[in-house]
């Protein structure tokens, strides 16, 4: 179930967001933060992103992986990113994509961390 989130702050813009469901309960990360990439993959095919959660990709499009959602029960296997490619303006935009939409090109670290999901990590603006 959604939540809306309202932040208000003294001499700020309202921030507003949905908190999504979340995906996994876990995610696999190069540390305990999962701030460092993991690794480098290309798109092998278009996925267009079925709500705020994901991010669209086209197909040969470079995707910096952050995470990796363990999968659970009969959920799919999620990986969370950003994508890089001609449309510059796309890079810094994180979000999930499924993992067998993508072939790794350079693993960088392993993601050997298990990590906890939150809240935040399923937040949509």
């Amino acid at each position: 179930m959604a939540r809306i989130l309202l932040l208000f702050l003294p001499g700020l813009v309202a921030v507003h967001g949905i908190f999504m469901d979340r995906l996994a309960s876990k995610k696999l990360c190069a540390d305990d933060e999962c701030v460092y990439t993991i690794s480098l993959a290309r798109a092998q095919e278009d996925y267009n992103a079925p709500d705020c959660r994901f991010i669209n990709v086209k197909k040969g499009q470079q995707i910096y992986v952050y995470s990796k959602l363990v999968k659970e029960n009969e959920a799919g296997e999620f990986w969370a990113g950003s994508v890089y490619g001609e449309g510059q303006d796309e890079m810094g935009i994180v979000g999930y994509f499924p993992s067998n939409l993508v072939k790794e090109q350079r693993v960088y670290q392993e993601a050997i961390k298990e990590v906890p999901t939150t809240d935040i990590d399923f937040f949509c603006e």
